[in-house]
């Protein structure tokens, strides 16, 4: 029969995923080195602490009134009288009676701690929802007169581009397994394919698998493909395609890895769902996970463990009984939530450490490269079909006074005659870069524009320092979150996803700004009136502008329901009062 305690290691083992213990990247490697301390802790540890912590509070008379009731029996008997007709057995056996079974108290303890850790724990996930009683929720209310709140507004919400590179696991003592993504065409903007097509994991068939040192290397694509192809499909055929060209080595990877539903799962068939589910959704990091759940904890204690209204109603030693649980289960709760913050603490860490450039080029206009550099710039046929592409300098008529005109390669004097073509140094070596560089004069006075590529929410944190109160004028245009673009979370937090995703960013973005810049983000009827609340909690309703409508559809697109609409909104903000 499972007991309170075995429930409570298997809400543990799931929130501290434990289950997945052969997973070796990232936050697993971690998991994985913490792994003997917090099994230690569980198997051996865990019940012991709980037993001396009752012991210590409370409990601990129960030894004293045993022993006191021996020495009366054993008296009594010396004495040829009937012990329980003794007065003093018969009240040191009543004072046994009311002390509480420290069976029954350490049972409540671990279906306490239980009944907590999982409320806030789901599918990979904390959800920091303030529980005020069992199905009644409580939001940190300041006094405001109107409250925004969702359930993810602490958690730092993040794409699932940073998970598709690769997923590796042991399959043994001495060999890996890793999926790796090839020529992944990630999607920008949390937009998903539109149309007929959905992007999905396949098996690349021109190289299914290869061999390197002792780890496996199974490759995958990423990529449109027709909505009639369920993933799950594409999964089992890339498991039948992979099974016969399993090298001898790695021939654990058939051996079988059941569910209830389906008895005849392999190993290959868990880790390509682990895999695939893994990337299909976005996923939030606590931005206080110790703080929030020591806050919980004690709510939960005070509301939902130590009732008041029992205490005149109780004798002493019942009192001290349940003190005693709730000392043990704050002090066993605790040291949990230190296990726990110091995982998702480390997240957070690398969630916000500054991201290294890993490229950077210069669109430069020729008016400003010395002449030096001419004739290296008309060999390069990379940078003339730019320009062809570009600016159609295939099509340009020749000089009307010196009659150069478009040839290939292209001549020292047609790059004078034009001499705002813009030179990317994408196109040449990083030789011809440096060189280039050092040779214009104040290079960086010259840089009057700049894009980056990155995940927006680290580019904005990579601008802070250099561009800190500069920028004069902020532009979002978000995924809408409507049926064609909405966020893919693991739950029904769709609203709660979208929010988290945009406040955090447009507090970064507000940092930026001076004070007197302007804020415009453009959306739509599915969560303007959602935003235009957190923008005004962002920069104060004093701040507010205006909300424009913008006519994009004269003639109206379809919604499921109500109106044809054929409008947009930009709302507008400002920094401050100037």
């Amino acid at each position: 029969m499972t007991t309170n305690y075995d429930k409570l290691i298997t809400v543990l083992k799931e929130v501290f995923m434990l289950d997945k213990a052969e997973l070796d990247f990232g936050i697993y490697r971690i998991m994985n080195q913490k792994r003997a301390d917090i099994t230690q802790f569980l198997q051996q540890d865990l019940v012991p602490q709980v037993k001396t912590i009752l012991a210590q509070n409370g409990s601990g008379d129960r030894k004293a009134l045993e022993k006191g009731l021996d020495d009366a029996v054993k008296q009594a008997q010396a004495l040829g009288i009937e012990p329980d007709a003794v007065p003093k057995v018969k009240e040191l056996r009543a004072q046994l009676a009311d002390i509480p079974d420290l069976t029954a108290l350490e049972n409540d303890v671990f279906s306490g701690l239980a009944q907590f850790f999982k409320r806030y724990f789901d599918n990979g996930d904390f959800i920091s929802m303030r529980r005020y009683k069992r199905d009644v929720y409580a939001i940190p209310y300041e006094g405001e007169e109107v409250k925004l709140h969702w359930a993810n507004a602490d958690q730092y919400y993040i794409k699932t581009a940073e998970y598709l590179k690769h997923y590796r696991f042991r399959l043994d003592d001495t060999h890996h397994v890793s999926f790796d993504l090839l020529e992944a065409s990630t999607e920008q903007n949390n937009n998903k394919a539109q149309g007929d097509k959905e992007r999905r994991f396949a098996l690349c068939h021109d190289r299914p698998l290869e061999v390197i040192g002792d780890t496996l290397h199974i490759y995958f694509t990423y990529e449109p493909t027709d909505k009639k192809r369920k993933q799950d499909e594409l999964l089992t055929e890339a498991t039948d395609q992979l099974k016969p060209l399993i090298p001898a080595d790695f021939l654990a990877l058939l051996a079988l890895s059941p569910t209830e539903k389906n008895k005849n799962r392999t190993l290959l068939e868990k880790h390509l769902r682990d895999y695939t589910a893994r990337n299909t959704f976005d996923y939030f990091i606590h931005k206080d996970l110790g703080g929030f759940l020591r806050r919980e904890l004690d709510f939960y204690i005070k509301n939902e463990v130590l009732f008041l209204d029992d205490l005149d109603t109780v004798d002493d030693r019942q009192v001290l009984a349940q003190l005693a649980k709730v000392r043990a289960l704050r002090q066993i709760g605790e040291k949990v939530i230190q296990f726990l913050a110091q995982l998702e603490d480390f997240q957070k860490r690398l969630w916000l450490k500054k991201k290294l450039v890993v490229d950077s080029q210069y669109c430069i206009t020729l008016d400003r490269v010395p002449e030096s550099f001419y004739d290296e710039i008309a060999q390069n046929e990379a940078q003339a079909d730019e320009w062809v592409r570009l600016f159609a300098i295939d099509e340009l008529p020749p000089d009307v006074v010196v009659g150069v005109g478009y040839s290939r390669p292209l001549t020292i004097d047609f790059l004078k005659q034009h001499q705002y073509l813009v030179l990317d140094t994408g196109f040449f070596t990083e030789e011809f870069k440096s060189k280039l560089i050092v040779e214009i004069t104040d290079f960086e006075k010259h840089i009057d524009g700049l894009i980056i590529n990155s995940e927006n929410f680290q580019a904005l944190r990579f601008l802070q320092e250099r561009y800190y109160e500069q920028i004069r004028c902020v532009y979002v245009d978000p995924p809408y979150n409507a049926a064609a673009s909405e966020i893919m979370y693991k739950n029904e937090f769709k609203h709660s996803s979208w929010l988290s995703m945009i406040v955090d960013r447009v507090e970064q973005s507000k940092h930026l700004m001076s004070e007197q810049a302007i804020f415009c983000i453009t959306i739509d009827d599915y969560e303007y009136h959602r935003l235009q609340y957190m923008l005004g909690e962002v920069f104060g309703e004093e701040n507010y502008l205006a909300t424009a409508l913008i006519r994009n559809n004269p003639s109206g697109r379809s919604t499921v329901k109500g109106f044809a609409v054929n409008h947009e909104y930009a709302a507008f903000f400002a920094k401050s009062g100037e």
